[in-house]
């Protein structure tokens, strides 16, 4: 039967066919349907092509850097140790969201279940916050290791490394928590489509009849609380840092103090740059595009995962040497 969604934005209207998308009254729907990105139903194999990529980039990659870290000892220091714990997180977040959404463009499986959909915000949002924790949990380790080195063995001790990384979990998986059981206490009588590739937040609680404000008013907290506190201060480490590099004699000594945290620095731009594009176009792109919407929330999401292992094979010798010993021996 031949149905007619009106998104929330207005002249965005997807046509959508399938039995089970019902737009009767109904408490708590079992089970959602994700459109995929809406107005671009008939390029879906093709938008797949670039999705499967930068998945399978991200996973190879991030398995790499676990296995080169693991076996060579000389990288078993703080800054290797967190990260790993990126690398961890990047495999979970995009393994979220890269096989519903690919499962909806190859074999149209659009559906999922409410609590699943949940789940799956949840794992999102919280992993999310767990990135952006460990950058800053990295601009200190650089920090210690530039601004005062002689203390930098006593300071990060691995005993301080797990506890830095412990509460990176904890308060983003305790921050984020509220955020499903806020969404699974409104009423959904409109509908349960999600013009969507994945349960963003929003997307989800958009969909309720009921003033939903408090998760909305939730949802920018954690956004605050989370990535902008972590963003100044992660500026504040890097202006101590920078002000360190710049009081050093020697050019040589400042560009080769400079390259150790190089980085870490084009891993925190590949992360906040499109996080900070996605946030404004959501909250401010009224006349934006839908389908627009949901390719920068996808890019946002995918391409940290992607570019990391990339950016920290390249920049980091240790990692790149020993990369290339590994492909060009045989591994015992």
């Amino acid at each position: 039967m031949q149905k007619t969604l009106f998104c929330l934005k207005v002249g965005h209207r997807l046509d959508f066919s399938m039995s089970d998308s019902n737009s009767t009254d109904f408490t708590n729907p079992s089970t959602f349907i994700l459109l995929g990105i809406p107005g671009l139903e008939a390029a879906h194999v093709w938008i797949s092509i670039p999705f499967c990529t930068m998945y399978s980039i991200a996973l190879l990659g991030n398995f790499i850097i676990l296995f080169i870290v693991k076996r060579e000892t000389s990288l078993h220091v703080p800054m290797y140790y967190f990260l790993c714990m990126l690398s961890v997180s990047d495999l979970i977040l995009s393994t979220a969201i890269l096989p519903k959404t690919l499962s909806i463009f190859w074999f149209h499986s659009r559906e999922i279940d409410f609590g699943a959909c949940l789940t799956q915000m949840y794992f999102i949002h919280t992993f999310l916050s767990i990135e952006s924790g460990i950058f800053v949990a990295m601009a200190l380790d650089r920090y210690v290791a530039i601004c005062d080195p002689l203390r930098h063995s006593t300071v990060l001790t691995n005993p301080v490394v797990a506890k830095i990384g412990l509460a990176v979990v904890l308060r983003s998986g305790l921050l984020v928590l509220p955020t499903p059981f806020l969404a699974r206490r409104w009423p959904y009588c409109r509908t349960n489509i999600i013009p969507h590739t994945h349960c963003e937040h929003m997307a989800v609680v958009k969909l309720a009849c009921a003033d939903t404000r408090i998760s909305s008013y939730y949802g920018l907290s954690v956004v605050f609380l989370v990535t902008g506190l972590d963003a100044i201060f992660i500026t504040a480490s890097y202006t101590q840092i920078l002000r360190a590099i710049f009081s050093l004699p020697r050019k040589d000594a400042r560009l080769k103090t400079f390259g150790t945290c190089g980085s870490h620095l084009c891993a925190i731009l590949a992360f906040y740059i499109p996080a900070l594009f996605s946030f404004l176009t959501y909250r401010f792109g009224h006349s934006v595009a839908l389908h627009f919407h949901v390719l920068i929330a996808n890019a946002y999401l995918l391409m940290p995962p992607m570019l990391n292992p990339i950016i920290y094979g390249v920049k980091t010798r240790q990692i790149r040497d020993r990369l290339i010993w590994l492909s060009t021996h045989k591994v015992p």
